[in-house]
């Protein structure tokens, strides 16, 4: 199990810390995978982009305005987190559903 996040991030390490096991990717160091934000975007769509952060904020529109999959890619701190990736299965964020997903109390 993969978690895509930062790890300044509060949920992030809450998710971190009931999944022991998984393997933490800071997003503002190492980014996501091309694939996997892909398969993410394809998944979530614009949910993906987390339109309430500073670095949203920080955009003027011409830059809110371009592809998403390329905002994601050039400012990783955009993604919704966490994106956990449990054997190709994608969950978002850390919610009831998700932790029910992921069988974490």
């Amino acid at each position: 199990m993969i978690l895509y996040g930062l790890k300044t991030c509060d949920t992030c390490r809450k998710a971190l810390k009931s999944l022991p096991d998984a393997r933490f990717v800071d997003v503002r160091a190492e980014g996501v995978p091309e694939a996997v934000l892909r398969a993410a975007f394809d998944q979530f769509g614009k949910d993906l982009l987390n339109t309430r952060s500073t670095t949203w904020r920080g955009l003027d529109e011409s830059e809110r305005a371009r592809d998403p999959l390329e905002l994601l890619t050039d400012h990783p701190t955009l993604m919704k987190r966490p994106l956990i990736d449990a054997e190709g299965t994608l969950h978002l964020g850390w919610g009831p559903q998700v932790r029910a997903g992921l069988g974490v109390d």
